[in-house]
């Protein structure tokens, strides 16, 4: 490409007014946004590489805050099924999810965790590098988990004797300081954050969703530890009382947050914690799940947390909590992350909020408004164009018709449903 680029889109959407500006350019000069200035203060097509995007609106880069990009579709069945499958294959399963989730419009993602330990980090790595394409990722290396929790290999036989790899249990603890030393464990194997799993799973073959696994002490631990590296502490918590415990131990995000009670939401509203809510994938596990047969197990407890989790996210958007947008990406296959947005609108956002969760709320999540989450000189130039308005029509990002990541075009023809 040249090393000089110029966006002409139709409309640019200022995901912080809320603006839809005409006749605006974008400038690109490297992988960074160079200027934003009136089309006809823009550098010709002798001096840049021009793109015409009429018709289309060019909002920033999306960001999913809730990935999963390192192996297989989950199947609902057991996590033993992991022990099959080696960190090479789980390693190039990663590949394929992120080339589909950049193809996507998703040029970031926060992916909070793997069982195989530190493979998300050589993912990343091999994307910084350039030796894979897929989006720019922050990621939490392992679970750090209890013994038998939800990010701990379950489903054996009771009178299997089995020693499970390693990598697979890099982050089981069961005290304080065995959290602590896990919480290291991660953070010196390249992990950017920690993904603590705060109360049981609905994926967790024996797990009770709203049943804490972490006291608060232990929750409070991993971030005193995490704190020390400046990196923060996503909680997997789907129980209220978990989401309590997280939210009193000065967790940043609350993931899921499916249980959550007036009380949990009034928590997270005050002390500023985001809340990261998957509430699309329940009806894609009740409807695949059901159809490729899913344990029974795993349909009751999404059967259990899918209408109240979205319920408490309707009153979390009335109550100011701060939200990103994430997804689950992994619980379903990776490319359809966009398919969130209706819901949220749904659930009682307006379009403009649901695309400021995958945009500048995102960043800000992730500390990364430096970064990403606007159209504005100076930062990374992740950019994505769909045709017609998102203000007006959500689904439209479903289909992006032009995606750019660091100044580099990953997508430049009409995609179709």
């Amino acid at each position: 490409m040249s090393a000089r680029t110029v966006l002409l889109p139709g409309l640019l959407l200022d995901v912080v007014t809320g603006q839809l500006q005409p006749g605006r350019a974008v400038v690109v000069t490297g992988d960074r946004i160079a200027a934003v200035l009136a089309a006809d203060d823009a550098p010709s097509a002798t001096d840049a590489l021009v793109v015409d995007l009429a018709g289309m609106t060019l909002l920033p880069g999306l960001v999913d805050c809730h990935a999963h990009l390192v192996g297989e579709v989950d199947g609902g069945h057991s996590y033993a099924e992991l022990l099959t499958r080696s960190p090479a294959q789980e390693a190039l399963t990663g590949v394929r999810n992120a080339r589909d989730t950049l193809l996507a419009g998703f040029t970031s993602v926060r992916d909070v965790g793997t069982f195989r330990a530190f493979v998300d980090v050589a993912l990343r790595d091999a994307i910084t590098a350039g030796w894979v394409p897929g989006p720019r990722m922050a990621v939490a290396g392992a679970y750090v988990t209890s013994s038998g929790g939800g990010g701990d290999i379950t489903g054996l036989a009771q009178d299997v004797d089995v020693v499970v790899p390693r990598d697979l249990r890099a982050g089981v603890a069961d005290s304080v300081d065995q959290v602590r030393t896990a919480v290291r464990r991660v953070l010196h194997g390249g992990a950017d954050l920690v993904k603590v799993i705060a109360t049981g799973a609905v994926m967790t073959a024996g797990g009770v969703p709203g049943a804490p696994e972490f006291s608060e002490d232990e929750i409070r631990a991993a971030v005193d530890e995490a704190a020390l590296y400046g990196a923060d502490v996503a909680a997997h918590a789907h129980g209220a009382e978990g989401i309590k415990r997280a939210v009193r131990a000065g967790v940043r995000s609350i993931e899921h947050g499916s249980l959550m009670d007036d009380e949990a939401i009034a928590m997270m509203a005050d002390a500023g914690t985001f809340l990261v809510a998957d509430v699309f994938c329940g009806d894609w596990i009740a409807e695949q799940g059901r159809l490729h047969g899913w344990s029974a197990e795993v349909l009751r407890k999404n059967d259990e947390t899918t209408q109240v989790q979205r319920d408490g996210f309707a009153k979390s958007v009335k109550a100011g909590v701060r939200l990103a947008f994430g997804t689950d990406s992994g619980i379903y296959p990776h490319g359809l992350n966009a398919r969130q947005f209706a819901y949220q609108v749904d659930l009682g956002q307006s379009a403009l909020d649901a695309i400021r969760t995958a945009t500048v709320w995102a960043a800000e999540l992730l500390r990364w408004q430096d970064r990403i989450g606007q159209v504005a000189p100076g930062l990374y130039a992740d950019l994505v164009a769909v045709a017609g308005d998102p203000t007006q029509d959500v689904r439209v990002l479903e289909h992006p018709s032009f995606v750019m990541k660091a100044g580099e075009v990953v997508v430049a023809a009409p995609r179709t449903p």
